[in-house]
């Protein structure tokens, strides 16, 4: 018997043009892919392969020109901007390279920020939802702090934790290591890979063909296109990677 597996997101024929004077360019070229729950996708591509396109699509920060996007069995396409501000808040967890965390918030108080626009969620509540995500990525201990008392990994881990705190069907992330040193860097992507082994449907967009090997299925993009779409045969664990680096140095 086949398994059936849920499509968290559907792309299908999806074109992103953009007019620059008299010239068009085709950032996307009818795209076309899913990604089904529980899955860890890394997507690649170089700069002007459209990644930065795909990823603003798939964040429903930007519209296709043509195609259709469906989210959580939910289509998007004809959706207006305060529908898409309400689904982006729901369904989607974003962590990126900059954490973009406020500077004078505290960690707990940033991980609450996406429950403020839910009424239906009391103040309360609120707190204890971000507390317990907090415990989940390690800092439950750091809840007070500012992010000039964390460090870039901490802060990451801050950032994470809020793009936990609504429970969305995925985490999208953009370069979420790139700031980061080796080690560090190892250690986010061992949150990544156990948040994922929790059942969480990660997309992590980046650069870095590295990252591939702690990915189950990476798709890469060329000149707009899907270049490739494959999956990983061999997986590696962040945690085992961080354990052969060498031993910090006091």
């Amino acid at each position: 018997m086949t398994e059936s597996r849920t499509a968290i997101l559907d792309i299908k024929n999806v074109k992103r043009d953009f007019c620059m004077g008299a010239e068009t360019i085709h950032a996307l070229r009818s795209v076309s892919f899913s990604i089904f729950a529980g899955e860890f996708v890394t997507i690649m591509g170089a700069s002007g392969s459209g990644k930065t396109t795909l990823l603003n699509t798939l964040g429903l920060l930007d519209k296709p020109t043509s195609g259709e996007y469906i989210l959580d069995g939910k289509p998007t396409y004809k959706l207006k901007k305060d529908a898409l501000a309400t689904l982006r808040n729901r369904k989607i967890g974003f962590v990126f390279q900059s954490f973009n965390l406020l500077p004078r918030t505290s960690a707990l108080e940033q991980v609450e920020l996406p429950l403020l626009y839910n009424s239906e969620i009391s103040s309360k509540k609120r707190r204890n939802m971000a507390m317990s995500c907090l415990e989940r990525v390690g800092l439950a201990n750091r809840s007070d702090h500012l992010p000039s008392q964390l460090s870039g990994g901490q802060q990451q881990r801050v950032a994470i934790a809020r793009a936990l705190v609504n429970n969305p069907v995925m985490i999208l992330a953009d370069e979420a290591t790139g700031a980061l040193d080796e080690r560090t860097g190892y250690e986010i992507m061992v949150l990544f890979q156990e948040l994922n082994q929790q059942g969480k449907t990660i997309v992590f967009v980046t650069h870095n063909p590295e990252i591939t090997e702690f990915s189950n299925r990476t798709i890469k993009l060329k000149d707009g296109r899907l270049f490739s779409d494959t999956a990983t045969e061999n997986i590696k664990s962040a945690a085992e990677a961080l354990a052969k680096l060498p031993a910090q140095q006091d």
